[in-house]
């Protein structure tokens, strides 16, 4: 009886996250895609529409090893904020989406300037958890120049 419940309750959160269709694929690209352009936007309100009701960011920058971690819609929110509030001007340019089952990649070049007037252009990725079609983890990453 437990395993059948195990098997039922995979087999559930397999359909949920897409894992048996193109299609859902294709949604969760478009997903990605309108993602980005929130980003460029600087429309804190778009990107989170974008994301689940249990989200979390890491942010690729932070005192820990794995960066700065939002848990949550209102931390989220929060974290996106302070990007934009640190760059006024940020870019992420030419992004290029891949999706397999609940996994999702971004790639893209961040371009911005500093509050201080530095100007910023490094490659980076994204990392994406779905859950109900939408983003549940994006965990960022970009290289450092030095």
């Amino acid at each position: 009886r437990d395993q059948r419940r195990r098997w039922r309750d995979a087999l559930s959160r397999s359909r949920d996250h897409g894992l048996s269709g193109m299609a859902n694929d294709a949604e969760k690209l478009a997903l990605l895609e309108r993602f980005a352009d929130a980003w460029n936007a600087h429309d804190v309100d778009a990107l989170m529409a974008c994301m689940s009701e249990a989200c979390e960011f890491r942010a690729s920058g932070g005192a820990e090893a794995s960066g700065s971690s939002y848990k949550g819609r209102d931390a989220v929110r929060a974290g996106y904020a302070a990007i934009f509030e640190a760059f006024p001007d940020a870019r992420w340019n030419e992004p290029r989406h891949m999706v397999a089952g609940d996994r999702g990649l971004s790639e893209w070049r961040f371009t911005g300037t500093g509050k201080n007037g530095a100007r910023a252009e490094v490659d980076g990725c994204d990392l994406f958890v779905f859950e109900g079609g939408l983003i549940a983890l994006k965990d960022s990453y970009r290289k450092s120049r030095t």
